[in-house]
């Protein structure tokens, strides 16, 4: 199976050196057809186009200097299919290339970038940012969008392989020429999505956070690379307001979660401890497997799947109020597959909210309850969030990407505020 070129409308890019393929970066076009006349909402003349790292494109880089047979065996021995990657490799960048086509005919000004080059040039270049791929790169998007005025909206290249929860729906991203259509009709609403601004305090806390994605290319490739200098640049700055204030304490972090943050042990097998209040209330001691504090966006995702109940729970539990009514004499039709269902849902679908309400979910994993640790609320809600640490070697991870030390002494602060939201559309349906 070859492996798709670059021939994106007669132009030529630079490859780079790490790849044996060709890719597609920093493509510019610029069309003489105008935008008069277009019934819009919003100016989407200049569109900066994120484009994903492919599977395939990931495994190269991993395996640098290596030839295609080589590395075709390396990954049969570890039980990947070499040829399934060559394929969605293709369906992501054949769908690339109507989304380019779909701006070309609209005359839109296009730049296409990808995670090495994302640049705050480009960002600032930009009225709108499209994400080309999965919800990871939709992620990648937005966290360099630090405020509510420049919208992200994210287009699914492989819905074979990608649920694209934070995209556009599966049947938009495919067509997408007719979705841009609509976008240049001013056929949508806007979707504030909330997000979590994150102040922490404490020892190291201002430090280089660990980048989780470089563990897994050893170092190779750098997801969030660009934070690493804004993080440095940041800690400068409080470094020299701090000479002139000492009472300034909290770091804001730069980056705001989209999804989720955990807090806890690195290490999963080990407790975690640690002090929290809601809402400016009291504190209260916790001893349990970490806390995860999502958005409504994130509500769908970690949270949702730790939260959820499987019919066969709810159907015990069913039976278990059965048999305390009356002697196990009533009408719960326990047994019902549907009625199971129906309540397995309803419980479920209650777990998630909406992703532009300013307010956070939180959720103790696993919590200890004894005679000293006496809160049994393991899950609700809050505007405001603060955990003091008392850990041994825990970590504050924003969307599964970025890891800051989090231990004994630390606090972390956490709040969803209006400016922070994430600014994205609702594309109207047929």
């Amino acid at each position: 199976m070859n492996v798709i070129l670059n021939k994106l409308h007669g132009h030529i890019v630079s490859i780079p050196s790490f790849l044996s393929i060709n890719l597609p970066l920093n493509l510019r076009y610029f069309s003489k057809s105008s935008l008069n006349g277009s019934k819009i909402n919003f100016d989407f003349s200049k569109a900066l186009v994120l484009n994903k790292i492919t599977r395939y494109e990931f495994e190269k880089k991993r395996y640098l200097n290596i030839a295609e047979e080589k590395l075709k065996l390396k990954l049969q021995e570890r039980g990947s299919n070499y040829d399934r990657l060559i394929e969605h490799h293709n369906i992501h960048y054949r769908s690339l290339e109507r989304i380019l086509n779909a701006f070309k005919e609209k005359g839109i000004e296009t730049r296409v970038t990808q995670r090495y080059n994302y640049s705050y040039d480009d960002i600032n270049w930009a009225n709108c940012i499209f994400s080309a791929g999965g919800d990871g790169t939709f992620l990648l998007a937005s966290a360099k969008i630090k405020s509510n005025d420049k919208p992200v909206i994210g287009i699914n290249t492989d819905i074979t392989s990608s649920e694209g929860h934070l995209l556009l729906p599966k049947e938009q991203s495919v067509n997408f020429s007719q979705t841009l259509a609509k976008l240049l009709n001013g056929k949508f609403s806007w979707l504030y999505r909330a997000r979590i601004r994150i102040y922490l305090e404490g020892e190291n806390v201002d430090e280089q956070p660990i980048e989780l994605h470089d563990q897994v290319l050893k170092n190779l490739e750098h997801r969030y690379i660009e934070h690493m200098e804004e993080n440095r640049q940041t800690k400068l700055k409080r470094e020299a307001k701090n000479s002139k204030n000492s009472e300034s304490k909290l770091f804001r972090i730069p980056t705001l979660a989209l999804n989720e943050v955990f807090i806890g042990e690195a290490l999963s097998a080990r407790v975690s401890y640690y002090l929290m209040s809601i809402d400016d209330g009291p504190l209260f001691r916790q001893k349990s497997s970490g806390i995860i504090i999502c958005t409504g966006t994130g509500s769908t995702s970690w949270c949702y799947n730790i939260n959820k109940m499987s019919a066969q729970s709810v159907k015990r539990i069913i039976n278990l109020v059965k048999s305390k009514i009356n002697n196990g004499e009533n009408t719960i039709p326990a047994n019902d597959d549907n009625f199971v269902s129906n309540i397995t849902h309803e419980f479920n679908d209650s777990i998630v909210f909406e992703p532009d309400q300013l307010r956070m979910a939180y959720t103790i994993r696993d919590p200890v309850i004894n005679r000293i640790y006496t809160n049994e609320t393991n899950r609700g809600f809050g505007k405001k969030l603060i955990v003091q640490s008392r850990c041994f070697d825990a970590c504050l991870v924003i969307d599964g990407s970025q890891s800051y030390q989090f231990n004994d002494g630390s606090k972390a602060v956490l709040e969803t505020l209006p400016e922070d939201s994430l600014k994205t559309v609702l594309v109207n349906k047929d």
